[in-house]
Parts: C-alpha cells; structure tokens; sequence
C-alpha cells in the first residue's frame, strides 16, 4: 500500500566487520524521519549477499537487490573512503544493476580522514554513469572529530543542517525524475 511519499533508500557503503557506516546510517535516517516528507529506509548491501560481479552465480541476492532498487524513488549514499576511494563491496553492488538506478537522485553522505571527499568524488562519476543525478550538498564526517576512537559515532551538531539541506536536494529531485520513469 503506497501513501504517495517518495521512497529514499539509504544505503550503506561498507560490509566489514565492525563498520560503523549503520551507525552513520540510522543517524541520517533518524534526522530524515522527522521531516516526513518521504519514507526513509536503510538498505545495506551486506544484507543481499552479492558475489563478486562475474564470479559467481548471483543467487536470489542480485535478484532481490534489483528488486529493492527498482522500488525506491531515490538514494543517499554512506560513503566510507577506503584508498582514496569508494568501497569495492559499494562498486560490486553499483554494477550488479543498470535500469534500476536510471532518473533517480542521489545524495552523498560522506567519511574518512578528509571527510570522504575522494571517495564521495569517485562515487559521483560512477552515478553520472548510472544516470543517477547527485546532488551538490555533501555531508562530510571526520574521523577525527565525528568518531571516538574511530568506532563510535558522535557527530558534531553542525552536521545535521548539512543533511537536512542534502535531504531537500533530493527529495526535490527525486520528485523531478519520478516523472521521466
């Protein structure tokens, strides 16, 4: 049963063991659910199973993780920089659909020693790629002063007007790109 709200799925980057990008992820998720102006929801690629693209058989999980996909209006992505980059677990999950991320919109939510900033600057050409329009306000977190001891998540109070500017953006264009779908 729909209630007419955008869907915005709020995915998280990382499948390691002790990640904290859930933590980062229900922080996102608990600032959006207080606007009420879409149905927010975390989808963690960890949950779908995914083998390395081509290298084995997919299984229900590609199945499934299409499926999610295709039901979900838009996306804010949490973002760890591994490298200097993105996640191989995140670029494995990026491929194993096409179609299912076209017209949609995207935010990025973004951590690491510089904030993520390279790794949030790989994932936005990988989205041009995938038809999926990113928006400009980029919620960077320091390890260093966003996290204790690199494993618990204590966000700095400024960050939450990032994301609530990040969350217009797409909840604004995701709107705009329901119509081209």
């Amino acid at each position: 049963m729909s209630n007419g709200k955008l869907k915005i799925g709020i995915i998280l980057g990382s499948t390691r063991q002790g990640r904290v990008s859930p933590q980062v992820g229900e922080w996102v998720k608990g600032i959006a659910d207080k606007r009420g102006d879409a149905d927010y929801e975390i989808v963690d690629i960890a949950d779908f199973k995914l083998p390395l693209l081509g290298e084995a058989d997919p299984g229900e999980g590609a199945k499934d993780w299409s499926a999610k996909l295709a039901n979900l209006d838009g996306f804010v992505f949490i973002v760890q920089e591994y490298n200097h980059s993105i996640t191989a677990a995140l670029k494995n999950a990026l491929d194993y659909a096409r179609d299912e991320w076209n017209n949609k919109a995207a935010g990025i939510v973004s951590y690491g020693s510089t904030g993520g900033a390279r790794a949030a600057e790989h994932l936005r050409g990988i989205l041009g790629e995938l038809q999926i329009a990113d928006v400009r306000v980029h919620p960077t977190l320091s390890l260093f002063t966003d996290f204790e001891n690199g494993t618990v998540f204590k966000p700095a109070e400024l960050h939450n007007t990032n994301v609530n500017a990040m969350l217009d953006q797409v909840i604004a264009w995701s709107g705009a790109l329901k119509t081209l779908r």
